[in-house]
């Protein structure tokens, strides 16, 4: 039987994906998606930011994590300029024909 191995999140990408959640026009589950973290999960950090504030994830992550998710919210951010975009250029190539 296979039992997956419980994964560890540094603060920063907790605050990183909380930060994402509060975004207009974006959901939890949808933030939860592109992290590849169930949405129960963002909804609990989301919780815990409101209850304890800057005390929330005190815990200890490494500079691995934290370049990780510096890099994913990268990812998310450039992927929403992509659809942007396309969205842009297909609306103007039906404008001109």
């Amino acid at each position: 039987m296979f039992i997956p191995k419980r994964r560890k999140f540094s603060p920063e990408f907790k605050k990183g994906a909380v930060e994402q959640a509060y975004q207009p026009g974006v959901s939890c589950a949808q933030v939860a998606r592109e992290l590849g973290i169930n949405a129960n999960l963002l909804s609990r950090w989301k919780r815990d930011v409101e209850t304890e504030g800057r005390q929330a994830f005190g815990g200890s992550g490494n500079p691995k994590d934290e370049e990780l998710a510096t890099l994913k919210r990268e990812l998310v951010r450039v992927k929403k300029e992509r659809d942007f975009l396309r969205e842009a250029a297909t609306f103007f190539a039906r404008e001109s024909s």
